[in-house]
């Protein structure tokens, strides 16, 4: 049975570069946060190694404790951080509705939405068993560790073309493997990546799995769908780049998407078409997705939260 005992100003959904530092902003502007981290604390970071390009870190940092830092900050200023999932939420009236773990409601004048996107993975175990280690779904967060190497790519988009690109700058070697006989991707990255002289692009390819020495990956075997074939290409770097899925699930109906699933927001703002609920970081950013525009969204999501609520606090009179 539903419980409706509490009532805050302001309710995050997740954690994250976004949700902590929209906590940190609204705990300061005396907004009385109150976050639920979701099932993954931290979110994508705590699942990633050395974190070498968020400012403020000279000698690079373990995602888990960046996000170990984030999370002091936020409760240093009095955010209430609370373990458990949001199941649903109604924002069909004020103050919006939101039920966590499925039987417990809170209502909220303001709700920040910071539950992030997930990278798909192709199910191999090998993946998971070198995700950190050699695998990562991130060129622009990871390719710098693999200068000099010969990295595969899996991919058929335009994601996995700029990301082809980008690492050919730092590579020796760029596989990258299509599963059809053409591109996904627009006709000007198609160019760009058959223009790059260190790209090798294997199509009628599928990654079969991944190989390693138990530490780090030092190949990847792929078989080639028309011949039957299969290959071993000796790489040290191995990146996944077949798209994101934003967690949005929960929001069908009641928030603006895309065909993808990120949250629509008002240009130059974190306002969605729902009045008092903002949506920051990977959730509403299929473009960037680093931690340090993460934050940066999160910030700007705790200001509007807080204009929001002074408006209504003294509204203008004409």
């Amino acid at each position: 049975m539903s419980q409706e005992n509490e009532h805050v100003q302001c309710f995050i959904i997740g954690s994250g570069p976004a949700g902590y530092t929209a906590a940190i902003y609204a705990a300061r502007a005396d907004l009385k946060p109150l976050m639920y981290t979701g099932m993954q604390a931290g979110g994508q970071l705590t699942n990633t190694t050395d974190v070498e390009n968020f400012p403020g870190y000279p000698q690079g940092i373990m995602g888990p404790e960046m996000m170990e830092d984030f999370r002091k900050q936020a409760e240093r200023f009095g955010t209430d951080i609370r373990f458990g999932y949001v199941s649903s939420v109604d924002f069909s009236a004020t103050p919006h509705k939101i039920v966590v773990d499925e039987v417990k409601t809170i209502t909220a004048d303001t709700v920040i939405i910071a539950t992030g996107a997930t990278a798909k993975w192709l199910g191999l175990p090998s993946e998971q068993q070198y995700n950190g280690f050699g695998v990562s779904a991130c060129a622009v967060c990871d390719g710098f560790f693999f200068k000099g190497q010969d990295v595969a790519i899996v991919g058929a988009g335009d994601t996995a073309a700029e990301e082809a690109t980008y690492l050919a700058k730092l590579c020796k070697t760029v596989h990258l493997l299509v599963r059809r006989d053409e591109f996904r991707a627009s006709k000007t990255m198609v160019a760009r990546v058959l223009s790059t002289p260190n790209i090798i692009v294997h199509y009628n390819t599928e990654t079969k799995e991944i190989l390693g020495n138990g530490k780090n990956v030092t190949a990847v075997k792929v078989l080639n769908n028309v011949t039957n074939v299969e290959t071993d290409i000796a790489v040290e770097g191995f990146f996944v780049a077949i798209g994101h899925k934003p967690n949005t699930d929960i929001f069908n109906g009641q928030l603006n998407m895309d065909e993808t699933g990120y949250l629509l927001t008002k240009p130059g703002s974190t306002l969605t078409n729902i009045e008092g609920v903002f949506a920051c970081g990977d959730v509403q950013d299929m473009y960037y997705r680093q931690a340090v525009t993460a934050a940066g969204s999160g910030c700007m999501a705790a200001l509007d939260a807080e204009r929001y609520l002074a408006a209504k606090e003294h509204p203008v009179t004409a």
